[in-house]
């Protein structure tokens, strides 16, 4: 899926003839890590303006959220298939980097028609007085959606490579994946900071033209950024790090053990048939965690821009709450990276993980229910100014309400470092005591990511525009669920048995 915490399922099994038994050094695991930095910045910036960029191109708010069904459908489809035929691409240049070079070339061709969608629109006869622009919404809809393909398209085979490169090296396999988690957080930050630096376009002046505004222009110009920082990376890995061919014979070989040729996602579907109890309740209880999840990951820096600042799409005081939400983010990501580093003394601390994971999804409850009375204070404190326009614009909110809303972006940060790491050590756990094996088990926890993403992003945009068209609607059912998701996580789910634990360390990291 997109670059929201899903465990990798395309390590590859089989048996290379030629590879070398010996781990690879560290220094190329942290080559082949960095890449996550380059995908998650460009992830970032996807999470924090191209929600409101896609409203100024005249996309309604009711509908902006049906795009994202893009990332859960990608991540449902492509990333396996990717994964899968990785596993058995017999280039000369080895299995995984054609992959992860045809992802990085893909990612390039999206940004370029995210950034242009308005130029090329208004090119091909859009009139910049209308509200809406169907051609340039055309073009930045299909490049948003190669955007999160190839996003999905990098991830697997680089999950895959840092596993051929440890060699089966457990030691190697947890370090590699704690240094791909480090390189996700400095993506997320580097992101959310430029995200949040309104006068970026002035390193690339030409990216304001007649079509594309300021706010366009300092979106389009961070996609430069991203894109340079990921295909630097990539060239790197591809010069650096060299791979082992591929022979005929241990495709062969592998084929055999398996009895038949499956694709991946049909095995995907059919772990279901091996799960049980404990892990059906964990995949209810990641369900509704992501329920409450999606709404806050697909509006907040909306919320920000509407609720907390007062403006309209295209107004500069929307656009100013829109940087001050990319700045929340770049907090919630240090507190996420911070938090990372403390789960495992906290785990113990409060009795086990399962605990741990319940009392931050109540965190998460009363978190999302604050953005109402976050909003209440704003309104209640707003001025107005009149424009040069003569349009009445509202003034930027009090230090207070600001610093109150990037308070509730960084305490999030908390719940969200366990969302993102207990779910996957669980599946691990209940996996080593069923008849599932943890590749499946954990494919299956992948469906229960993908498919409330694909829920929300159909409903939300409705169900606020029901209730006139904000983000609070979908912030409070989100925090319905998390606190239902709260209980059943201490309830429902059976507490792992000490020897089980150690098991979950073999999982490492996520992405």
């Amino acid at each position: 899926m997109e670059n929201f915490p899903t465990k990798d399922l395309t390590t590859s099994s089989l048996n290379v003839e030629s590879q070398e038994p010996a781990p690879s050094p560290l220094r190329k695991m942290v080559a082949v890590a960095s890449i996550a930095a380059g995908v998650q910045f460009g992830w970032a910036l996807q999470l924090s303006l191209l929600t409101p960029y896609v409203q100024l191109l005249g996309v309604p708010h009711t509908w902006s959220s049906i795009i994202w069904l893009c990332g859960p459908i990608s991540g449902l489809v492509v990333q396996p298939i990717a994964g899968y035929y990785s596993d058995r691409c017999k280039s000369r240049f080895g299995r995984r980097r054609p992959f992860i070079c045809a992802g990085a070339i893909a990612v390039a061709i999206s940004i370029i028609l995210i950034g242009f969608a308005a130029d090329f629109g208004h090119s091909l006869g859009d009139d910049l007085t209308l509200k809406t622009r169907p051609r340039a919404v055309a073009f930045f809809v299909i490049g948003f959606w190669i955007l999160d393909m190839a996003n999905n398209m990098l991830q697997g085979p680089c999950r895959a490579f840092l596993g051929d490169l440890s060699a089966g090296n457990q030691s190697k396999i947890r370090t590699a994946n704690s240094i791909f988690s480090f390189f996700m957080a400095v993506g997320n930050i580097l992101g959310y900071a430029a995200g949040s630096y309104s006068k970026l376009y002035k390193v690339f002046p030409f990216t304001e033209t007649k079509a594309c505004d300021i706010y366009c222009a300092n979106l389009k110009s961070c996609f430069f950024i991203s894109i340079v920082l990921l295909i630097v990376l990539v060239i790197i890995v591809l010069v650096y790090v060299k791979e082992i061919p591929l022979t005929s014979s241990a495709i062969v070989d592998d084929e055999n053990k398996e009895g038949t040729t499956t694709l991946c996602i049909g095995s995907l579907f059919g772990a279901f048939r091996e799960l049980k109890r404990p892990m059906w309740m964990l995949l209810l209880v990641t369900c509704l965690n992501w329920m409450a999840w999606f709404p806050w990951v697909l509006y907040d820096t909306d919320w920000m821009g509407k609720e907390v600042y007062g403006g309209d799409v295209g107004q500069s005081v929307y656009d100013k709450g829109v940087h001050a939400g990319s700045l929340g983010l770049m907090f919630n990501s240090i507190v996420l990276a911070v938090m990372s580093l403390a789960i495992e003394p906290l785990s113990r601390l409060l009795g086990g993980v399962k605990r741990l994971w319940g009392m931050v999804n109540f965190i998460l409850a009363i978190g999302l229910a604050m953005t109402v009375l976050i909003t209440k204070q704003a309104e209640a404190h707003r001025q107005f100014t009149v424009a040069a326009n003569g349009v009445r614009e509202a003034l930027p909110p009090p230090a207070s309400v600001k610093g109150g809303a990037l308070g509730l972006f960084s305490v999030l940060g908390i719940p969200l470092a366990i969302t993102y790491s207990v779910p996957f050590a669980l599946a691990s756990i209940f996996s080593s005591t069923s008849g599932a094996g943890q590749g499946l088990s954990l494919g299956t926890l992948n469906l229960a990511i993908v498919i409330p993403q694909m829920i929300v992003s159909a409903i939300s945009g409705p169900l606020d525009g029901a209730f006139g068209g904000g983000n609070l609607p979908a912030f409070v059912m989100g925090s319905i669920f998390a606190a239902v998701s709260g209980v059943l996580s201490i309830v429902l789910l059976p507490t792992p048995q000490p020897q089980e634990l150690a098991k979950a360390a073999t999982v490492g990291g996520f992405h």
